[in-house]
Formats: structure tokens, C-alpha cells, sequence
């Protein structure tokens, strides 16, 4: 059973539906790409799902031992490369995360975030360049 619909929408613009829950995503080609980019575009996303994956898993770990993750974020940034077109790198900052934690749980997380299913699944010369801000 499908989980996502997609539809394209003229203009370099698509729409995606999530089934269960009727969430729809806006995407459109980036500007250097002939597009107007208005929203995400589709390798935006590839960026975005590393990093919502990378926290979500840091958060069924911080979960389970009782660590508070709350205000933690993520900045992405992701890279892109020509001849063919495609992501070369994606660079995740993570800050704003827990000060009291010790040497053991700060690499817990650190672990459980390069083990994401997205960070798994993604081409192995797509680089991922995590770092971690323990203040």
C-alpha cells in the first residue's frame, strides 16, 4: 500500500500527500536549477530526512535512558555537485543539546544518530559531515 502520493503541478512544482494523515509538501526546483524556489526542493528534502531522522532517532535513545533533548537543533546544509547533478555532501550541526551529559551518553547519541535509516540508506559517496556541539 502506497504511503505517498505525488502530483506534478506545472511549473518545475509538485505536491505530495501523506496518505495516512493528508499532510501535504509543496516542492519546487531551486533557483539555480530553473526553478522559482518558493519550497523545499527535492534534494532539500534528502537533507531535511537525514537531519529530522538523525533527531528522531536521538530521541528514542534520549528516551529510553532518560536523557532531555528538547532544545536541541539541527542546521543542514546541504552540497551540491555537477556532471551529473546530484548531492555530494550534507552537513548537519547539531547545538543547543544537553551540558550535563557525560562522555558515555554524549557518544550514546552521537551513535544512534549516524545509525538513522536515512543515514543507512543514503548513496555511500554522499557525505555525511556530523558534527556535534556538547557545550
Amino acid at each position: 500500500m502506497p504511503t505517498i502520493r505525488s502530483k506534478y503541478l506545472g511549473e518545475l512544482r509538485t505536491e505530495a500527500i501523506h496518505l495516512a494523515s493528508t499532510s501535504k509538501l509543496i516542492t519546487d526546483a531551486p533557483l539555480d536549477n530553473q526553478g522559482k524556489g518558493e519550497a523545499f526542493s527535492p534534494t532539500d528534502l534528502a537533507g531535511a530526512a537525514l537531519g529530522s531522522c538523525m533527531l528522531t532517532i536521538m530521541g528514542i535513545a534520549s528516551r529510553t535512558y532518560g536523557i532531555n533533548l528538547e532544545s536541541t537543533e539541527a542546521e543542514i546544509t546541504k552540497i551540491m555537485a555537477s556532471n551529473p547533478r546530484r548531492i555530494s555532501a550534507i552537513e548537519i550541526r547539531f547545538f543547543n543539546l544537553p551540558t550535563n551529559l557525560s562522555a558515555h551518553d554524549q557518544a550514546l547519541l552521537e551513535r544512534s544518530a549516524r545509525a538513522c535509516p536515512v543515514a543507512l540508506s543514503l548513496h555511500p559517496e554522499i557525505e555525511q559531515r556530523v558534527t556535534f556541539e556538547w557545550k
